[in-house]
């Protein structure tokens, strides 16, 4: 769907942009100084956040307050949803540093209900990351300086589904009971005795029933998964109701991972916690299923924005993008190396395994 618009929020003062300050818990103008206070009714003081019907959604039902049209256009680099506001006319890609030019498209979408705020200031993410990096083995030391000194992170609040269901499942399936046995063996002449695991299986059929709340899906293409996935876990407890004006100083992707396709994924991993149920179900030391038919109903959603500080550095050639978890801190990235430290490793151990062997040598 759409990525970077930066969302605007006019100072009552002097009316240039604010921001959110994730430190403080306040919109702050830099030009003036202004501070504004987020009232505990506002989208940041939390709240009930309503889901959406996922039938109504497929057969497009949803109410038109639900949609929303933005401006985008796709980045020519790694194929980011980019976003624009009416004023701008170009901006750069912040997932790969590539500058983007607007075009005349747009996108109906599902807007977003629920935001999960910064916790982390941009200089609290940028140190997280360069300590990351100086925990890397063979990592360039110039990179760490380079993300050190560079220009600012990018906040960006990333697109996410969330899927709630509740399921009955009815399967089949044998219980292993784990029991040994001892045999007497021939081997080189001698008799022995040998202790033989063995497993005697039994019929097994039941049922289980789990409600699922939250089943988190990346809706997001223009990172890796394994990056995003490396972030979790997320506190959704402090999800909070949607407004664009709380978004001051930060942009949003849109989705590329459509709703259907999230389903699908969430699906997959609802499987995978009902298997673990249904095997913990029969009990018994081992298990096999054979089985399973799952009824799924009341399914909802809701289309949410996690906080993600993102960085994409050009280096010597090669970009490398580094994402901090906006509200945990924790960092994934693009693993850099260097081949003067991978060289010189090389180098201290052939001299250490030489040295080594001479002296073994000596000793003999």
């Amino acid at each position: 769907m759409a990525e970077p618009q930066e969302h605007r929020f006019p100072c009552d003062q002097c009316g240039a942009d604010m921001r959110f300050d994730p430190d403080a818990g306040q919109l702050m103008c830099d030009h003036c100084g202004h501070v504004q206070e987020v009232s505990e009714a506002s989208p940041w003081g939390g709240g009930a956040i309503r889901e959406l019907d996922f039938q109504q959604a497929l057969n497009n039902l949803l109410p038109a307050q639900e949609i929303e049209e933005t401006r985008v256009t796709k980045c020519p680099n790694c194929g980011a949803q980019v976003e624009f506001s009416q004023v701008d006319h170009a901006l750069e890609c912040p997932f790969c540093a590539t500058p983007v030019v607007t075009d005349t498209g747009t996108h109906r979408h599902i807007k977003p209900r629920g935001v999960l705020p910064f916790a982390l200031t941009e200089q609290q993410a940028r140190t997280a990351m360069t300590d990351w990096l100086g925990r890397l083995w063979f990592a360039p030391n110039g990179l760490q300086e380079y993300a050190r000194k560079g220009r600012r992170m990018e906040g960006i609040y990333v697109p996410y589904w969330t899927f709630d269901a509740d399921t009955k499942t009815k399967y089949r399936g044998e219980r292993g009971t784990v029991y040994h046995e001892t045999r007497t063996v021939t081997r080189n002449g001698k008799r022995t005795q040998q202790r033989v695991t063995k497993v005697r299986w039994s019929p097994k059929s039941g049922r289980v029933a789990r409600f699922f709340d939250d089943v988190l899906v990346l809706a997001s293409r223009s990172l890796p998964k394994r990056f995003t996935d490396a972030l979790e876990p997320w506190d959704l407890s402090g999800l909070a109701p949607y407004q664009p004006e709380f978004l001051a100083g930060f942009r949003a992707e849109g989705y590329a991972v459509e709703l259907d396709e999230g389903y699908d994924q969430a699906r997959a991993k609802m499987n995978r916690v009902i298997a673990r149920d249904v095997r913990f179900d029969i009990g018994g030391d081992r298990q096999r299923i054979h089985d399973i038919q799952t009824q799924i109903s009341d399914v909802t959603f809701k289309h949410v924005l996690l906080p993600v500080w993102l960085a994409a550095y050009k280096y010597r050639g090669k970009t490398y993008r580094f994402v901090v978890n906006g509200q945990t801190g924790r960092v994934q990235g693009e693993r850099p190396w260097s081949a003067w430290k991978i060289a010189i490793a090389v180098v201290l151990g052939l001299i250490v395994a030489g040295t080594a062997g001479y002296f073994i040598a000596q000793n003999q």
